[in-house]
């Protein structure tokens, strides 16, 4: 792969993202995730390509016919481009539907085949792809944190090609004479990410005379760095406020709104608190601004939220009936 055309530019990509990472993750193997699809396999040559020791993961979902047999012919391409590489077959259940539930078991697996504590985990989404999420996070009302897309690096995570467009891999794949596999769940119009890109992202690339896509991933990063300001502020404002496993309501008074829901999810994630929305932080809030001491916020987890004596802490719900989440700003006791 030489430095130039579309296989050029992902092998740039790739390597810049790997020379910012930390020492310890840059000197281990890296485990690049494969489907097979022009995204994943230009990643996994480019990372062949810049000299890296290049090991794979095809995780075979189970959720199509003959995805075994698939994952097993992107196995072996990618043996044949010189990457040790191996086939994963997970089990798609739980909570959330089959999109939510395959990318638990996806991710799971990826992080079990990694072929060190510090790899890096190599994921091939792209400039478009980050545009699809930041579209959903406004569709879906869901705050900053999710319009501010995905992270380049969160360990162990890396997604070198976030300023990469889809087309590029694409034509990457073919310079290289690398084959595809087109995923039929790919132009499934029943998922919503998939209407997006065929039908909504198309429409606004049209009305607005092109480059929404890369106008969104910039949107995105823009978002990212006012995120990590205000969580770095907010961090500071923890150290101050807990207590124990309790946080004292003294030192988030007069603090802005969205510094201190931060502190509260800073805190409630740390006490083991998961899945929190934006629904549970305004709750938590109103129980930092308004009395009197009372319990019954309701958390993810069979948890609840107290506040007593000038402080909140979190205990598992009691047995008494408790009003709904929604309900908890009208409650005095």
């Amino acid at each position: 792969m030489n430095g130039s055309g579309a296989a050029g530019e992902v092998r740039r990509a790739v390597l810049a993202a790997h020379r910012a990472l930390p020492a310890a993750n840059r000197a281990a193997p890296v485990l690049v995730a494969c489907s097979g699809g022009a995204d994943s396999l230009a990643l996994a040559a480019a990372a062949v390509s810049a000299g890296l020791r290049v090991h794979a993961a095809v995780v075979d979902h189970g959720l199509q016919p003959g995805s075994a047999r698939q994952a097993a012919i992107t196995s072996d391409a990618l043996v044949g481009l010189g990457v040790v590489s191996a086939v994963h077959a997970i089990k798609v259940d739980g909570p959330g539907g089959p999109e939510a539930a395959a990318r638990r078991g996806r991710y799971a697996a990826l992080r079990a085949a990694r072929p060190h504590p510090d790899s890096p985990v190599l994921l091939g989404h792209t400039l478009d792809d980050q545009a699809e999420t930041v579209l959903l996070g406004l569709g879906r009302g869901s705050g900053p944190r999710s319009i501010a897309g995905m992270r380049e690096w969160d360990e162990p995570w890396l997604r070198p090609l976030l300023g990469v467009p889809r087309r590029v891999t694409v034509a990457a794949c073919a310079e290289l004479g690398l084959t595809a596999w087109q995923d039929p769940h790919n132009t499934d119009p029943r998922f919503t990410r998939v209407r997006l890109r065929h039908e909504v992202l198309p429409l606004m690339e049209d009305v607005l005379a092109g480059g929404v896509a890369a106008a969104l991933a910039r949107t995105a990063a823009q978002l990212r760095e006012d995120a990590d300001a205000l969580d770095a502020i907010a961090a500071e404002r923890l150290d101050e406020a807990v207590d124990g496993n309790t946080v004292l309501l003294a030192p988030l008074v007069g603090v802005p709104a969205a510094v201190r829901r931060r502190v509260l999810r800073l805190w409630l994630v740390d006490r083991g608190v998961s899945s929190l929305t934006d629904l549970h932080l305004r709750a938590a809030e109103r129980y930092v601004t308004e009395g009197p001491d009372r319990g019954g916020a309701a958390l993810p987890g069979g948890l609840e939220l107290v506040r007593e004596r000038g402080r909140l802490a979190v205990r598992p719900v009691s047995r008494a009936p408790r009003p709904p989440l929604e309900d908890v700003s009208r409650v005095r006791r």
